[in-house]
């Protein structure tokens, strides 16, 4: 009888903090579980960045480095508008953007938490100019400004540790809480320990990224052309690490096609 009471108790208590931290997903309207505090997540991705950086001297004063730099402040701009024009700004109170082109022939590009933004020189033939590489920026932006890593690091931290305080965890887990963190979030030489982002979570970013990168000026209408090509990187090998995470398919493409319009929208208004 105990037993029970301490088994509805503890359901009870899970059901609270999954209902105290929910976030909404921007654009959607998606509510999320949401446990770690964004100033928490924001360090530990700093802290990854700065690591990552250590190790890869980003590219500096050549016309791709600067194209990377504006494609994506051009995007973090549309970013900070939306949000600002839709009471969500607080949302990005802990982001520092930053955009840095690393030389490497991976086919790959990432966003970490607080707007740390790092694209390899290898995907760039892929982008084709500036357009596509607004697809891939955007994106990637899109994945941090949804909260997909917090979410999935929850989910993570529930089915682990029944949900605990992250400080806890920390002290009493330190190697799991690592490696949920590499898992949500790993970048450079873990990228490998990152796990697929679910359908949901991609389909969201596609849709997110399109309208960001269409409010920023740039042409939505490219993406169904650049995921094609990035398909077309799995023929004769293994897939680039851009798509180990980030699946590309008749699918996806299918699903791109029909966002468009939306996006157009959008990119109307810009211009």
């Amino acid at each position: 009888m105990r037993g029970n009471l301490l088994k509805k108790i503890g359901i009870a208590c899970i059901i609270c903090l999954l209902a105290a931290a929910c976030a909404t997903v921007p654009i959607t309207g998606r509510r999320q579980v949401s446990l770690i505090p964004a100033d928490t997540i924001v360090s530990m991705s700093y802290q990854q960045y700065d690591e990552f950086l250590a190790e890869h001297e980003p590219v500096r004063d050549t016309e791709e480095a600067a194209m990377v730099r504006n494609v994506g402040r051009d995007i973090a701009d549309a970013v900070e508008a939306y949000m600002r024009q839709n009471g969500m700004e607080d949302q990005l109170q802990h982001y520092d953007w930053e955009f840095q082109l690393v030389e490497d022939e991976a086919v790959n590009a990432w966003c970490m938490p607080g707007g740390k933004v790092v694209v390899y020189s290898g995907i760039l033939p892929v982008a084709r100019g500036k357009h596509g590489l607004a697809v891939v920026m955007g994106h990637e932006i899109a994945h941090a400004v949804a909260n997909h890593g917090n979410e999935r690091m929850s989910q993570g931290m529930l089915a682990q540790m029944g949900g605990i305080a992250l400080s806890e965890a920390l002290t009493t887990h330190p190697a799991t809480t690592q490696q949920l963190w590499m898992t949500a979030y790993g970048v450079g030489t873990q990228v490998g320990l990152m796990l697929p982002y679910s359908r949901l979570h991609e389909k969201e970013a596609d849709r997110l990224g399109l309208i960001f990168m269409a409010m920023a000026g740039y042409d939505p209408r490219v993406a169904e052309d650049f995921w094609t090509r990035m398909a077309g990187q799995k023929e004769g090998g293994s897939p680039p690490e851009f798509l180990s995470t980030h699946p590309a398919d008749d699918t996806r493409i299918a699903n791109i096609r029909r966002m468009i319009p939306e996006a157009m929208q959008y990119y109307r208004q810009s211009q």
